[in-house]
């Protein structure tokens, strides 16, 4: 089944909130992300996940990247965890990370191509106690696309604890990162968005995010969302994606399905993109001008 998406469809999708709901009716989302050489993508994700409406949006990331954030977002919480050598969150630090209550995780945004990412997404595959988001460069480790080079050994083991993670995954990659999660040229995976998402979303019993010019969300069962009403050129910079993903981390924590919450992340963040345009362009749009023209987005959806 394929689905077209757009406002009507998001409206329908994501109810009002009730006048006597609290900041619990809303869940809680950690957001592992961030490191020495990235902490705006730390910052960016959690402004995406405030704008979206999460109850509580906890950053869990090196101490340094928390005082970054904390200057500009005292809307988050914060949980500062031990530092790697490469300036990313150290991997022992996982089991820290994960013991506040949290109803979804993010993970992925800015942490890092090492091989200590590697080894906190393995553990977070095996351990985490809700549903979550995987991008950027929890992506890379998925793949086995290391510094040291690319280890087919490493992404069929990863792929194989993806498959059978304990808990519901939403991927996010663009197509440099799925020619590299499936081993096919990006190409291939350009040409053939829909099947190729929808064959890995069956295969890793994922749901799977796969953004281009159109971006389209596939579910384990074959269903299919495509964007292809909203969003322009404006969002081709870097840390676009790691908006989106903290949009659609938010409402994955809110309580929507990992498909719901996919799909309507991605039309919001492209609408909330258009919205933008109006004012600064294509040209002069930042990534971090979403998060506040997503408020337009919420204002005319009647949310």
């Amino acid at each position: 089944m394929q689905t077209t998406l757009n406002a009507a469809w998001v409206q329908q999708m994501l109810l009002p909130r009730s006048t006597t709901a609290h900041k619990g009716n809303f869940g809680t989302l950690t957001i592992l992300a961030g490191s020495a050489h990235y902490p705006g993508a730390a910052m960016l994700a959690a402004a995406g996940a405030l704008r979206a409406g999460a109850g509580i949006v906890r950053l869990a990331a090196t101490a340094q990247v928390c005082a970054v954030a904390a200057a500009q977002l005292p809307a988050c919480t914060y949980q500062p965890l031990a530092q790697n050598a490469e300036g990313g969150i150290a991997s022992a630090a996982l089991p820290e990370a994960l013991a506040p209550p949290a109803t979804a995780l993010l993970a992925g945004c800015g942490l890092g191509n090492t091989a200590e990412t590697g080894l906190l997404v393995a553990a977070l595959l095996d351990t985490c106690p809700c549903p979550f988001v995987l991008d950027a460069d929890a992506l890379n480790v998925l793949a086995g696309h290391l510094p040291a080079g690319q280890d087919e050994t490493v992404r069929r083991a990863m792929l194989h604890a993806l498959a059978t993670a304990r808990q519901p995954v939403i991927v996010t990659p663009h197509i440099g990162e799925m020619s590299r999660l499936c081993g096919i040229p990006p190409a291939e995976a350009q040409q053939d968005m829909a099947g190729v998402a929808l064959q890995f979303a069956s295969r890793h019993n994922c749901v799977v995010v796969l953004k281009s010019h159109v971006t389209v969300v596939a579910t384990p069962s074959g269903e299919l969302y495509v964007n292809n009403t909203a969003g322009n050129a404006g969002l081709a910079k870097g840390g676009s994606g790691d908006v989106l993903a903290g949009i659609i981390a938010a409402l994955l924590a809110q309580g929507h399905a990992p498909h719901i919450a996919a799909a309507a992340g991605v039309w919001l963040h492209a609408a909330a993109a258009d919205a933008a345009v109006e004012i600064t362009g294509e040209t002069g749009l930042s990534p971090a001008d979403l998060p506040t023209y997503l408020c337009t987005v919420w204002r005319q959806l009647g949310r």
